[in-house]
């Protein structure tokens, strides 16, 4: 397979992803499965950015269902997702791949976000994971994944799912849903497919950064993302 397309770019996981098939928290087999697909790209020299959710562990829009208010549930949510920073830091280590982990909240356990710290770990070859969501209530981690891809540079935006792209409806409900291998942005937008939410859409719109959404948990999927954009949704200018 040839080599990766890009030197720096932004990987977004959800928190379910490291779920694997359990119904809550971490599963060891997905934790691994991830970092062993990071890892193989990262020897190539690429420059990784990745931001993680929480949803594994708690959502901010479940705020309603717990009579919780909407921005302690939102905090609730930031703080998963710095519990999994660092089970994926631990899973990239345990395979000795150096990684940093750095929050948009102001948090003891790991580091601060410094915009200027993290691009020079970036540029010298450590991971770096951003954790805590934008740091502020009512936005979501996609959102906060087209944030540090800006601010980072990044030259595209991966978003790694349990679907192999994006469809014009969901393909378990549905098997006649069709599956889009290209999208504008204004279509993502005005079709409301489940690319990203709005506000993380229009933001890669605005510093023209592709976002490609693949399925993580096929064999080399995230490999084929960075060389070839095969299998998956590349959506990009209109």
């Amino acid at each position: 397979m040839s080599t990766p397309l890009y030197k720096r770019v932004l990987l977004k996981l959800s928190g379910e992803a490291l779920m694997g098939e359990h119904t809550f928290g971490v599963e060891h087999k997905a934790c691994e499965h991830i970092a062993k697909a990071i890892k193989e790209v990262y020897l190539f020299g690429l420059e990784i950015g990745i931001v993680v959710g929480g949803g594994n562990i708690f959502r901010g829009a479940q705020a309603a269902e717990f009579g919780f208010a909407r921005t302690p549930a939102d905090h609730i949510g930031m703080l998963a997702t710095t519990i999994n920073g660092l089970v994926l830091q631990q899973s990239l280590a345990a395979l000795g791949i150096e990684s940093r982990v750095m929050s948009a909240l102001n948090d003891s356990v790991v580091e601060k976000y410094i915009w200027g710290h993290a691009m020079h770990c970036l540029q010298k070859g450590v991971i770096t994971i951003f954790v805590g969501g934008t740091g502020n209530p009512y936005f979501t981690t996609d959102t906060a994944a087209a944030l540090r891809a800006s601010e980072i540079h990044a030259e595209i935006l991966l978003k790694a799912t349990k679907v192999d792209g994006v469809y014009s409806e969901d393909p378990k409900k549905n098997p006649k849903a069709v599956k889009y291998s290209t999208l504008s942005y204004t279509e993502a937008l005005t079709k409301k497919l489940n690319v990203m939410d709005a506000a993380a859409i229009a933001l890669c719109r605005d510093n023209q950064i592709p976002i490609y959404v693949f399925d993580m948990f096929q064999e080399g999927s995230l490999l084929r993302a960075l060389c070839s954009k095969e299998g998956g949704t590349l959506v990009t200018g209109d």
